[in-house]
């Protein structure tokens, strides 16, 4: 299906966003609001969000996708994840009113992407949401790193020859390995010594809001993994070990992919393109 692209500019708590509307022909009633994580604008790692919105536009799909506050072409001051929700809910809002026949909004978002689109359900339970497509949501905390970093890292170190021959030899520096040292402990007793994330005393910390909004989300949900990336193996330890993600996996309405031999932004051409079919043959399925 043919598709344009014009520039979409604005407004959200007084200052200006800039955005990319990638509009098809004859578009669906459900378009998709595209969230981007990181420090990062709306093209992405590898313009890999311009390539999605437009496959997704030829297929059918109005995509937005946009620089939050503070970021690329947007004004005000930078800001990260949690703090995105009003950009969230007026790009929602521009799309539908630009794109008439769009009745309902899926949210993408990559890494803290995927965080930010179910930290604005927890907040707003906005019933034009009808979908999340979640890729290795971010739920970093200085334990569950520190559990990936021992299974997942160093574990694979400890057998390798080449290790143990630094290590022998003073190749392994005195602060890696009392880091190895410190990974353990944490990993293995929960106990830190300060946090990467520390909310304000009366707010639950970010990762039991993005529960809590995934145990209420009554629409479909598309949870894509990469298997050569910790920010994905991360989150399935997070998930694993903590009792408000208990029934996350087993959610009603989730469809579920783990991508042989992807890294975390989908880099290559193959990882790329399976992201794309991925996400077609889930929308084909997404109802309100």
């Amino acid at each position: 299906m043919k598709y344009t692209e014009e520039v979409l500019v604005f407004s959200c708590v007084g200052d200006t966003l800039l955005g990319i509307l990638t509009r098809p022909e004859n578009p669906a009633d459900i378009g998709i609001v595209l969230i981007v994580g990181g420090p990062q604008y709306r093209a992405g790692s590898h313009r890999q969000f311009v390539l999605l919105s437009r496959a997704l536009a030829a297929a059918g799909y109005a995509v937005l996708r946009f620089d939050h506050r503070g970021m690329g072409d947007s004004e005000g001051i930078p800001r990260d994840f949690e703090s995105v929700n009003a950009d969230i809910s007026a790009a929602i809002e521009n799309l539908k009113k630009l794109e008439p026949t769009v009745t309902n909004v899926v949210l993408w978002g990559l890494c803290d992407g995927a965080s930010a689109a179910l930290l604005y359900y927890f907040e707003s339970r906005d019933t034009k949401v009808s979908g999340l497509c979640l890729l290795n949501p971010w739920v970093r905390s200085e334990s569950s790193l520190a559990r990936t970093h021992v299974k997942h890292y160093y574990r694979q170190r400890l057998m390798q020859k080449d290790f143990w021959n630094k290590l022998l030899h003073g190749g392994v520096a005195l602060k890696a390995a009392s880091e190895l040292v410190r990974n353990i402990h944490v990993a293995t007793t929960g106990i830190v010594q300060s946090s990467l994330t520390r909310p304000a005393a009366s707010q639950q910390p970010f990762q039991q809001r993005m529960a809590a909004a995934w145990n209420a989300f009554s629409g479909r949900i598309l949870l894509l993994l990469s298997e050569h990336d910790y920010t994905a193996k991360e989150f399935l330890e997070f998930v694993a070990k903590n009792p408000v993600w208990k029934n996350a996996l087993t959610h009603h309405r989730l469809v579920r992919h783990e991508l042989p031999g992807a890294n975390h932004t989908f880099s290559s051409e193959a990882s790329n393109k399976l992201v794309v079919k991925l996400t077609l043959d889930w929308l084909d399925e997404v109802t309100p």
